[in-house]
């Protein structure tokens, strides 16, 4: 007992305790307020015309409420093992510049994410392209937007102060279809509005419209198709538009032209 009673006294084994419910207390404010946001904006997304920029926000506020409590969680640590909280935050203004500079790609971060929202450059939802990876935006934070590539579902983290590199994916997909010379104007238009019926056959298609010609090529002339469909869906929607390209000319009974070489001999 007089053991277990030493151990319990100890100061360590006191401040340890309490900095554990310091750090229990945050995570219930934390978890109390969350589910008040969250509450609060699940009544207006039922009602909400752009929903996608509410779950942005609510995104947004958790980050920031998250970064809060984390904080306030190490400053009443500190405080509870005796560190002078004051001239720690005096020793963060005489050492700012140092301190800026060395965590200025996160404060670019921070920066940048708020620009996103305020801006609106993009929203949870949207489809983006970066670089190499085009995909849908799953969550918006202070300082990564996280984002599922359409081509192979991994999820990627983008640092928020690359935004100047990243493009809101169109709805809106554009289809050449070659056709020979020998083919007349009236029947390739037929076989064109035979394609676009073929076309809107499919689910992942919204709309098709015939845009006219586009290209006389060195083998065939390019009629052009502009198809509509979610920025998800695209490139699903392009091979569907190619298939229904194959179908159409094959019921008009018009062959795909092949890459033509002349060949000149003396």
């Amino acid at each position: 007992m007089e053991k277990l009673e030493l151990f319990i006294n100890n100061p360590i084994v006191i401040k340890i305790f309490w900095s554990l419910i310091a750090i229990l207390v945050n995570v219930l404010l934390y978890e109390i307020i969350i589910n008040i946001i969250v509450n609060h904006f699940e009544k207006k997304l039922s009602k909400a015309v752009h929903k996608n920029k509410i779950k942005t926000y609510v995104n947004l506020i958790k980050s920031i409420t998250r970064y809060f409590f984390i904080i306030t969680a190490i400053l009443s640590i500190l405080q509870i093992f005796n560190f002078n909280i004051t001239s720690i935050i005096a020793g963060v203004g005489v050492l700012g510049v140092v301190f800026g500079l060395a965590i200025q790609d996160f404060l670019k971060d921070i920066i940048r994410g708020s620009t996103i929202l305020s801006d609106n450059y993009f929203q949870v939802g949207d489809v983006v392209k970066y670089k190499d990876i085009e995909g849908k935006v799953l969550a918006l934070g202070l300082k990564t937007t996280k984002v599922k590539d359409i081509r192979t579902n991994n999820i990627v983290s983008i640092a928020n102060r690359n935004i100047e590199q990243i493009e809101i994916v169109s709805d809106v997909i554009y289809v050449r279809i070659p056709m020979p010379y020998e083919v007349k104007l009236k029947n390739a238009e037929k076989a064109v509005d035979d394609i676009i019926k073929l076309t809107k056959e499919y689910e992942t298609i919204i709309d098709c419209i015939y845009k006219g010609i586009t290209e006389l090529s060195d083998s065939s002339i390019d009629y052009y198709l502009q198809v509509k469909c979610n920025p998800i869906n695209k490139y699903q929607a392009k091979r569907d538009t190619l298939r229904a390209i194959i179908e159409g000319l094959d019921k008009n009974k018009i062959e795909v032209p092949f890459n033509q070489i002349d060949v000149h001999q003396k």
